[in-house]
């Protein structure tokens, strides 16, 4: 009897990819191979995401080039744009059932229920969608590739009301697991051979909150610390955190700690306290100043990131340069800039002042331009630095292989399947016209980090 396939796709974070990883170990518990997207796969999973423009068009070409490699698939539809649109999502041809965020994770469960059965032709595909009050589980997960990085899901949802997000209706209320269950996860990866553990969730400096009545049992500080006891892992990482929760006591952790790297990325969204109060952030620009300033003087080779939304609902080009000026004077290292985007059911859309596409696009090109310059400015201040280079499986498209410092510097060098996985000692020399750092070997045994 031919083994049943499963094929997999992911939109959006690394929490999305996380939770996928999760997904495809129940299949492979229940017999199925994992196999490549372009394979042909007897069933297709695609874990979509809301916050990425055009949801709905992604979607739609996933599901068509998934029925192309095999028409005869069962495909099924999971993840944040499913808990919102499950309707809509189960009208697009060639899909066969939708799960929201209460079933996704008995994906395996209800399809093998279900039998595979798919709806009669022209029909809608079967939805499996609860109100989103009834996600209130945390859900451990964690993504497993190459055991060089590995991506570690510990909370879930968010509390906040930020007038232009969806999470809060996709994901439910800010969850996660105890910091004991977080500790044997993560000594249960190091005897995989996990070298780096990215620390990942919605709101994640909100870790805390448990069991059914949500009760504030620990912090994320208190992970932290019993994070950086455990042995076998060498480097973790803070994927995002809020700056209204990233206190002292972290930064000043982080910065005494062997295992915890000096890369941070906390979102501001506006460096206009105008916009931050339409906005609905629970912050002020002051305070995500002091919080960098901090940073910097304890770390100061500390890489930082930020996200930012340009073209908000009110935002003038005083509001806009009122931000540039800010980032501009911020000693950051990189920016992920996202133009504004309406979404249904959020109140952002309701405000006066709506910004026109082309001036959107064009204030996300400046900030764009302006993240490329601190980018290669953080790393020209680092030529001649000797550090350990982390280097992962992936390929650039040069065919050159990649890896990271502590402080986030992308290194590129000649492929070494040797190198895969290690850390070297290397010295920092230049960067390539593709704004990545090239390194040498320093030509030493013993290393001090």
């Amino acid at each position: 009897m031919n083994t049943r396939t499963v094929a997999f796709y992911t939109l959006g974070c690394k929490l999305n990819f996380s939770e996928t990883s999760a997904l495809g170990r129940q299949f492979e518990e229940r017999g199925f191979a994992k196999v490549a997207f372009e394979r042909g796969a007897d069933i297709y999973v695609i874990n979509t995401c809301s916050v990425t423009d055009h949801a709905d068009r992604k979607c739609r070409k996933v599901v068509q080039q998934a029925l192309k490699h095999n028409p005869e698939a069962y495909v099924t539809i999971v993840g944040c744009y499913a808990q919102l649109k499950p309707q809509e999502i189960a009208e697009i041809p060639g899909v066969h059932a939708v799960l929201g965020a209460a079933e996704k994770f008995r994906l395996a469960e209800i399809l093998d229920e279900t039998a595979f059965r798919k709806p009669a032709a022209g029909q809608p595909g079967q939805v499996f969608a609860s109100p989103i009050s009834e996600a209130t589980e945390f859900h451990a997960a964690h993504s497993f590739g190459d055991r060089t990085r590995t991506f570690l899901k510990v909370q879930d949802g968010c509390d906040y009301s930020c007038s232009f997000c969806t999470i809060p209706l996709a994901r439910g209320h800010s969850r996660s697991g105890s910091v004991a269950s977080v500790v044997e996860r993560v000594q249960q990866l190091a005897e995989t051979g996990t070298k780096e553990i990215v620390l990942t969730g919605v709101n994640l400096g909100d870790f805390g909150l448990q069991g059914p009545e949500r009760e504030r049992r620990e912090t994320f500080t208190d992970l932290v610390k019993a994070l950086d006891t455990v042995t076998g892992i060498q480097r973790f990482r803070i994927s995002s955190c809020e700056p209204n929760l990233l206190t002292d006591e972290i930064i000043r952790t982080v910065a005494q700690s062997q295992r915890f790297m000096p890369h941070f990325h906390i979102p501001l969204q506006s460096g206009s306290n105008k916009i931050l109060g339409l906005m609905r952030r629970r912050y002020r620009r002051e305070l995500y100043a002091e919080r960098v300033a901090l940073i910097k003087q304890v770390m100061p080779h500390a890489c930082i990131g930020v996200d930012v939304i340009v073209g908000f609902p009110g935002e003038t080009e005083a509001d806009f340069l009122d931000t540039y000026q800010f980032l501009n004077e911020l000693p950051v290292s990189y920016l992920h800039v996202f133009p504004y985007s309406e979404r249904e059911n959020t109140l952002a859309p309701t405000l006066p002042g709506r910004v026109q596409d082309r001036v959107r696009h064009e204030r996300t090109t400046q900030l764009r331009s302006l993240s490329e310059k601190k980018k290669r400015h953080f790393y020209e201040q680092h030529v001649g630095l000797e550090t350990k280079v982390l280097f992962e499986d992936d390929l650039g498209p040069d065919g050159r292989m990649e890896g990271f410092t502590p402080n986030y510097i992308r290194v590129v060098a000649n492929y070494d399947p040797l190198l895969v996985g290690e850390l070297k000692p290397l010295r920092l020399t230049q960067v390539n016209a593709a704004g990545l750092m090239e390194a040498e070997e320093m030509g030493i045994e013993e290393f001090v980090h």
